[in-house]
C-alpha cells in the first residue's frame, strides 16, 4: 500500500483500479488504519486518512448516495470501532481534522448500541492531564453532543443524551474554568470546542442537570468571563475576517450565543408557550432575576470599551450582543434596566454600527456589484451586526413607540450638521448612517394614526433631495434608497413626485453602478402613482433598455422583479419592441447560466457540496425567466410576435433542460405552457421543445411531471392534429404515463399527474389511440384491484383514468375489463364511490360516461354487468341532483382565485397602527412602562406554530379533499353542456329502444323516473327559451394580477 502511494503519475489510473479491488477484501480498512497510526510521513499519512474518511463516508451503512457501495464488514466495524479514539487521541491537527467527521459518521448509526463504550473512552480522555489527550476528548463530547442536538425532550433517545450531560459536564465547566484563564492558541482552540459543545447539547432542550441553579451560574459565569477576557495578541493578527477565524474569537462568538440562547430561549417568560412545566418557571424566574441582569451589565460594559476604542470585536460579537439588547426591549424588568442607557447605546453604538465602515466606502468603488450583494441581500448575513441593528430600530420604534420621537430628535441632529457644516467638512458617513436609520423606521413613521406622517414630505424635500446631486456616489445610492423606503407615502404637492421621478431617472445613467440599480429599485413602487406611469408611458422603452444593461452589469435578483413589473403595467407601450426585449432577456439569461455553469465545474473540481449552487445567479436567472414569461403572457392577442419569440427563446428551454437546472425547470415548463396556451397552436419550435421535455423526463426528471403538465396538457389539446399524424409522439406521451407507475419512487400525488395527462391524451385524440387506451385501462385497474388501502384523490383519479377510457370508446373499454374479469369489480368500485367524484370535472366526466354506456346496443352489453345496467340510471340521476351544488362551488373557488391584492410591496399598515396614546406624544414618557410587558411577537409566533400543529392532527383527511382549485387545466369537457347531452341520448334511447328504454325506467322509484324527466326539461327550456348554458367553462390561466408581482 505505502509503495502504491509512492506511485508516480503515469501509475494514477493503475492505482484507483487496485484500490478499488482492495477495497472489497477483507481487512482493508485495518491497513488503512495501520498506516494512519504508524506513518510519520504526511504526505502519505493525510492521503490516507482522506481516503479513509470518504470510505466509512460511503460503505458504513447503506445510503441512497451510493446504493452499489461494498459496505464494510462488521468484525472490522467493532475493530475500527475501537482503534479510533486512541488514533484520535495521538494524531496531529491535520489528520485529527480528518479523523473527526469519520467519528461524527460512525456516531450517527451505532452510538450508543454498537458502542457503549464510546462515553467511557471519552471521559478517560477528559480526565487525563495531558492536552492532547483533553483536547480528544473534548473533540468526542462535541461529535455526541453534536449527534444529539435535534433529539425531543420526550424521546428515549434524549433521556439518554441527559445522562451523558450529567456524567461529562461537570468535568467540562472545570476544564472550562482553566481554560479561560490561559492565553494560548491550544487553550482558545479547546475552549473554542467546549463551549461549542454547550451549544449543541442546550439547542432545543435544557437538560434537568443544566437547570440546576449553580451549575447555571456556574457555566454562565464561564460565558461572561469569556465574553470579557481581553483577546490575546496571537489572535489579533491579520485582517478582520483572519482574526475572526481564530480559535479565541469562535470561542468569544459561542460564549455571547450560549448566553443569548440560555435568555431568549430557556430563561425568558415570554419565550415560554402556555402550559410550561414548574421546574421551567423556576428556572426562567432565577435566571431572569439573577442571570440576565448581570448578562446586560457585562454586554454594556464591553460596549463601553468598543465605542471609547480601547477592544475590538468581531462582527458575531456584535451582532449576538445588539441581538440581546433587542431581546431586552418587551420585558418590563429588562427594559427598565436598559432603559437609562438607551439614549447613549443608540447615538455611540447602534448608529457607528449602521454607518458604513472604510471596507464598505472602497467597496463602493472598486467591487461594487460585491458592495450591492451586501447591502441588497443583507438579511442573509447572519452575523452581519447591521442587520441585528436594524432590527433592533425596528423592534424598539414598533414596541416602544415614543422611542422614535427619540430616534428621529437624533437624526435631524445628524442631517442639521451636515446641512450647517462648510462643504469641505461634511461628515458624509454619519449623513448617510442617518438616512439609513429613518429609512428603517419608514414603516413605523407612515403607520397610521401615526403624528409624524405629515413631516416625511418636508424632510424628503430638504434633507434627500439635495442628496441625489452629492459628489458622493453613496450619498446618491442613499437617496434612492431612501424615497424608496418611504413609497407608500402620499405625497401633497404632485411637484415633488415628479422631481423624485426626473432625480431617478438622473441617477439610472449615474456612472456608479449602486447608483443606478438603487434608482431603478426606487422607480419600481413609483408606479402606483397615476402621474408617475402617465410621465413614464413615452419614456418606457429607454428604461427597460436602462434595466437589462444593468441586469448584465449585476446579477441583482430584484431588477428582474422591476422588469416584469413594468412588462405587467406597460404591456402595451413594450409590445412593439417584445421581440428585441425578449431578444435582450434571452441573451442576459444565456450569460447567466453560462457563467453558473463555469462556477459549477469549478466547484466540482474543488470537490465542494452541490449546496451552494442556487447562489445568486440562480436566483437572478430565475428572475429573468418568470419576466420572459409576463412578457409572454401580455402577448396573447399579437400571435406573429408570440411566433417570433418562440424561436428566440428556444435557446433559453434548450440550455436549462440539457444541462439539468433543476432550479430553473418550473419557470422553463411555464414559458413553454405560456407559449402554447397563448397561440392555442403549436408551433414546429414548440414542438421541438415537446422532444426535448421528453428528453428530459426520460432522463430522470420524473417527479417534475407536475411543472410539466399544463405544456404537456396544450400539447395534446392544441396539438391533436399533428400527434394523429405523428405516432411517435403519442408513443412519447404513453411512456411518460406508464413510467410514473412503472417507478418505484414515483408516490401517489406525482402518479395523479400521469393519470391527467392520459386523461387529455383520451379527450383530445378520440378515436386515434386505441392501443394507448388499453394500457391505460390496465395501469389503473392493475393499482385498483390488486392495491389495499390508496388516497381518496389518486383512488378518485385511477377510477376517472377507466371513465375517460369508457368515454372514448365503452365498447372497447368494456372488452378490455371483461379479457381480465375486472368489469364487476370497476362498475361495483364506480357507482359504489359515487360521492367521491365531488368536483363538475368528476361529475361531467362520469355523466358522459354513463351517456355513452347508455348509447350501447343491449346485446353488446357484457353479460356480466347486464342485471346492473338500470344503476346506470341511478347514477347518473344522483350526479345531476348534486351537480347545481358542485356548480356554485366551481364559482366560488373561481371568485377566490381573482381576488387580487393592490399591491403595497408587502408593507402591511396594520402592524404599524398608533394607538392613541402613542399618537398623544406629548404625553409624560413615564406613563409608558406603566403598561406592563410590550406585546412579543416572537412568542405570538410561537403560539401560532403550536395551534397550527395541533391543527394538523385533523388535517389528513381534509387534505386528500379534491377541490374545484384542483382543477386548474382547459379541458375538452369544458365546452360540452351534460344536460343536453343526456336529453338527447335518452330520447335516442327511448326512440331507438323503446323496450329497453321502458326495462330501465321500471327499475326506478317515481321519484327518480321524475328527476331525470327534470333534467331533460331543464335542457328543453334552454334551448326553447334561448337561455346561455353554463358551460363551457372558463378557466383562465396564468392571469396577471392587478398590481405587481
Amino acid at each position: 500500500m505505502t509503495g502504491d502511494c509512492r506511485a508516480g503519475a503515469s501509475d494514477v489510473a493503475t492505482l484507483t483500479v487496485d484500490v478499488l479491488q482492495a477495497e472489497s477484501q477483507p481487512g482493508f480498512t485495518d491497513c488503512l488504519l495501520d498506516l494512519v497510526q504508524s506513518e510519520q510521513n504526511a504526505n502519505l499519512q493525510l492521503p490516507t486518512v482522506i481516503y479513509l474518511k470518504n470510505r466509512v463516508n460511503r460503505a458504513w451503512e447503506r445510503t441512497d448516495y451510493y446504493p452499489n457501495e461494498s459496505l464494510i464488514p462488521e468484525d472490522e466495524k467493532a475493530r475500527f470501532r475501537e482503534r479510533l479514539l486512541p488514533i484520535l487521541a495521538g494524531s496531529q491537527n491535520l489528520v485529527r481534522h480528518q479523523l473527526v467527521p469519520i467519528l461524527q459518521r460512525i456516531l450517527h448509526f451505532d452510538f450508543p448500541e454498537r458502542w457503549p463504550s464510546f462515553m467511557d473512552y471519552t471521559l478517560q480522555l477528559l480526565n487525563t492531564n495531558d492536552p492532547r489527550s483533553v483536547l480528544a476528548g473534548l473533540q468526542c463530547l462535541l461529535a455526541v453532543c453534536r449527534a444529539y442536538r435535534f433529539k425531543a425532550s420526550d424521546t428515549e433517545s434524549r433521556a439518554h443524551f441527559d445522562k451523558i450531560i450529567e456524567a461529562s459536564f461537570p468535568r467540562l465547566l472545570a476544564i472550562c474554568g482553566e481554560l479561560v484563564n490561559q492565553d494560548s492558541d491550544e487553550a482558545g482552540e479547546m475552549l473554542h470546542i467546549a463551549l461549542k459543545s454547550y451549544k449543541h447539547a442546550t439547542w432545543l432542550e435544557l437538560s434537568d442537570y443544566l437547570q440546576e441553579n449553580s451549575v447555571n451560574l456556574g457555566w454562565c459565569t464561564v460565558f461572561l468571563h469569556t465574553v470579557s477576557k481581553a483577546i490575546p495578541a496571537s489572535a489579533m493578527q491579520g485582517d478582520p475576517l483572519e482574526r475572526e477565524r481564530h480559535h479565541w474569537w469562535k470561542a468569544k462568538k459561542w460564549a455571547y450565543f450560549n448566553l443569548n440562547r440560555l435568555y431568549i430561549r430557556h430563561g425568558n417568560m415570554q419565550a415560554v408557550l402556555d402550559g410550561a412545566v414548574g421546574g421551567a418557571t423556576r428556572f426562567i424566574k432565577e435566571f431572569t432575576a439573577q442571570v440576565a441582569p448581570e448578562i446586560l451589565k457585562h454586554y454594556l460594559q464591553e460596549i463601553e470599551k468598543w465605542v471609547s476604542k480601547t477592544i475590538w470585536l468581531s462582527r458575531p460579537c456584535l451582532s449576538y450582543t445588539i441581538v440581546f439588547l433587542d431581546e431586552c426591549i418587551r420585558p418590563k424588568d429588562m427594559w427598565a434596566h436598559m432603559k437609562p442607557h438607551l439614549t447613549n447605546l443608540v447615538t455611540h453604538f447602534i448608529f457607528p454600527v449602521l454607518c458604513l465602515t472604510e471596507e464598505d466606502v472602497e467597496k463602493f468603488e472598486d467591487e461594487p456589484e460585491e458592495y450591492l450583494h451586501r447591502k441588497l441581500n443583507f438579511y442573509e448575513e447572519v452575523s452581519a451586526p447591521d442587520v441585528s441593528a436594524t432590527n433592533f430600530l425596528v423592534t424598539l420604534t414598533k414596541t416602544r413607540r415614543k422611542q422614535t420621537f427619540e430616534i428621529l430628535t437624533f437624526i435631524n441632529q445628524v442631517v442639521n450638521q451636515y446641512e450647517q457644516a462648510p462643504q469641505g467638512n461634511k461628515n458624509h458617513i454619519a449623513k448617510e448612517g442617518a438616512l439609513r436609520m429613518i429609512g428603517t423606521l419608514a414603516p413605523v413613521i407612515l403607520g397610521k394614526k401615526s403624528p409624524i406622517a405629515s413631516q416625511v414630505e418636508y424632510f424628503l424635500v430638504r434633507y434627500v433631495f439635495p442628496d441625489f446631486n452629492s459628489e458622493q456616489g453613496f450619498l446618491r445610492a442613499r437617496a434612492c434608497d431612501t424615497v424608496e423606503k418611504f413609497e407608500q407615502l402620499d405625497f401633497k404637492d404632485q411637484n415633488n413626485l415628479l422631481a423624485i421621478y426626473r432625480h431617478i431617472l438622473d441617477c439610472m445613467a449615474d456612472p456608479k453602478l449602486p447608483v443606478r440599480v438603487t434608482a431603478a429599485l426606487a422607480l419600481q413602487p413609483l408606479i402606483r402613482h397615476d402621474i408617475i406611469r402617465t410621465s413614464m408611458q413615452t419614456s418606457i422603452p429607454t428604461i427597460m433598455q436602462q434595466l437589462l444593461k444593468l441586469a448584465n452589469e449585476a446579477d441583482i435578483d430584484a431588477l428582474a422583479n422591476v422588469m416584469e413589473d413594468f412588462v405587467e403595467v406597460f404591456a402595451a407601450e413594450l409590445t412593439p419592441f417584445a421581440v428585441a426585449l425578449s431578444e435582450q432577456l434571452r441573451d442576459t439569461y444565456l450569460r447567466i447560466i453560462r457563467e453558473l455553469l463555469e462556477n459549477s465545474d469549478k466547484r466540482d473540481d474543488m470537490d465542494n457540496d452541490f449546496g451552494d449552487f442556487l447562489d445568486d445567479k440562480s436566483i437572478t436567472a430565475l428572475g429573468v425567466l418568470q419576466t420572459i414569461g409576463t412578457l409572454i403572457l401580455t402577448l396573447e392577442s399579437t400571435p406573429d410576435i408570440l411566433l417570433h419569440i418562440e424561436g428566440v427563446l428556444m435557446p433559453v428551454i434548450q440550455i436549462t433542460l440539457e444541462n439539468k437546472l433543476y432550479d430553473l425547470f418550473n419557470e422553463v415548463f411555464e414559458i413553454i405552457d405560456s407559449c402554447t396556451f397563448a397561440a392555442k397552436q403549436i408551433s414546429p419550435t414548440m414542438w421541438k421543445a415537446f422532444e426535448l421535455v421528453h428528453t428530459t423526463f426520460k432522463s430522470g426528471a420524473e417527479l417534475y411531471l407536475e411543472d410539466m403538465l399544463p405544456a404537456l396538457d396544450n400539447f395534446v389539446q392544441y396539438g391533436a392534429p399533428q400527434l394523429v399524424e405523428n405516432p411517435q409522439y403519442v408513443e412519447a406521451l404513453f411512456s411518460m404515463v406508464s413510467d410514473m407507475f412503472s417507478d418505484g419512487k414515483v408516490g401517489g400525488v406525482d402518479r395523479i399527474c400521469a393519470c391527467k395527462l392520459a386523461e387529455a391524451m383520451m379527450l383530445s385524440l378520440r378515436g386515434h389511440i386505441d392501443n394507448c387506451v388499453h394500457g391505460f385501462v390496465n395501469i389503473a385497474m392493475g393499482v385498483l384491484a390488486n392495491q389495499g388501502i390508496i388516497a381518496k384523490s389518486y383512488k378518485v383519479h385511477l377510477m376517472e383514468m377507466v371513465i375517460n377510457a369508457i368515454y372514448y370508446n365503452p365498447i372497447l373499454s368494456l372488452q378490455i375489463l371483461e379479457t381480465q374479469g375486472w368489469t364487476n369489480k370497476f362498475f361495483s368500485l364506480w357507482f359504489g364511490t359515487m360521492s367521491s367524484f365531488t368536483r363538475v370535472h368528476d361529475k361531467q366526466l362520469c355523466i358522459l360516461a354513463i351517456v355513452a354506456l347508455l348509447d350501447i346496443k343491449p346485446d353488446q352489453i357484457p353479460a356480466s354487468v347486464m342485471v346492473g345496467w338500470p344503476r346506470l340510471l341511478q347514477g347518473i340521476k344522483i350526479l345531476f341532483d348534486t351537480l347545481p351544488e358542485a356548480m356554485s362551488n366551481r364559482e366560488e373557488a373561481l371568485k377566490d382565485d381573482f381576488q387580487f391584492d393592490s399591491g403595497t410591496y408587502g408593507y402591511d399598515e396594520s402592524e404599524e397602527e398608533w394607538d392613541d396614546d402613542a399618537a398623544n406624544w406629548t404625553g409624560a414618557e413615564e406613563e409608558e412602562d406603566q403598561s406592563g410587558e410590550a406585546k412579543d411577537e416572537s412568542t405570538a409566533y410561537l403560539e401560532f406554530l403550536n395551534e397550527e400543529k395541533l391543527k394538523a392532527g385533523d388535517m389528513d383527511d381534509s387534505e386528500d379533499e379534491l377541490g374545484e382549485d384542483s382543477v386548474l387545466l382547459e379541458s375538452p369537457l369544458d365546452k360540452i353542456d351534460p344536460y343536453l347531452s343526456f336529453r338527447d341520448s335518452f330520447k335516442r334511447l327511448q326512440e331507438e329502444q323503446p323496450q329497453f328504454a321502458a326495462s330501465l325506467l321500471s327499475h326506478l322509484t317515481q321519484a327518480e323516473q321524475t328527476a331525470l324527466l327534470e333534467v331533460c326539461h331543464r335542457a328543453d327550456t334552454q334551448d326553447m327559451l334561448g337561455l346561455q348554458s353554463p358551460f363551457p367553462i372558463s378557466r383562465a390561466r396564468n392571469a396577471i394580477a392587478n398590481g405587481t408581482s
